[in-house]
């Protein structure tokens, strides 16, 4: 199978072995798809999002395509980039629906230092620090636990994090991402229960 050679026959999306190979998930197809269509995923996705949240996004579209084969086959031909172009798109506005503005956690000092006529904020403080070291106890997958420590917990911005555990701030960006989700699925069904 793998890529045609013939450019407007994978655009149309009419070649049936392109296709095949698409939703099959080969390998050398979905590079092809990767390197052709990042620029396109990029502004797709910048159109809606800045900074890390835009690379994040980028990143989980093609993780998505990647990963998701029930979203590969939900192309069933036409033009592939009007397609691609509305899945990023939607990836972003997802996330950005999702997001909410972040407020760092104190340590246990900080609250200790606070008067005693905060009590409700100390409360709230409290259970969130619970929150986190149950979610890091009981989901936070372990090969992950050290950027949930510097971004979550120490609270470090992304260069400081991204150089003090010497990673790539993409790769720091991306586990960041994902960690994300699962803290936010976590939290809602908690709220749920």
């Amino acid at each position: 199978m793998g890529v045609p050679e013939d450019m407007a026959q994978r655009e149309a999306g009419a070649g049936e072995g392109w296709l095949a190979a698409f939703h099959a998930g080969e390998r050398a197809c979905l590079g092809a798809c990767y390197v052709e269509h990042f620029a396109l995923v990029e502004r797709a996705v910048g159109a809606i999002l800045r900074g890390a949240d835009r690379e994040n996004v980028i990143h989980e579209v093609f993780f998505r395509l990647l990963d998701d084969s029930a979203l590969r086959r939900s192309f069933r031909g036409g033009k592939f980039t009007a397609w691609l172009r509305v899945v990023a798109r939607n990836e972003a506005i997802d996330y950005a629906r999702k997001r909410r503005p972040e407020l760092p956690l104190p340590d246990s000092s900080a609250v200790a230092d606070e008067p005693d006529w905060i009590e409700g904020r100390v409360e709230q403080r409290t259970h969130a620090r619970l929150t986190l070291e149950r979610f890091r106890r009981d989901v936070l997958p372990a090969k992950w636990t050290r950027v949930f420590v510097a971004r979550f917990v120490e609270q470090h911005d992304q260069p400081t994090a991204a150089r003090l555990l010497g990673m790539s701030r993409t790769t720091l960006a991306y586990q960041e991402f994902r960690i994300r989700g699962l803290l936010e699925r976590f939290v809602a069904k908690g709220e749920r229960t």
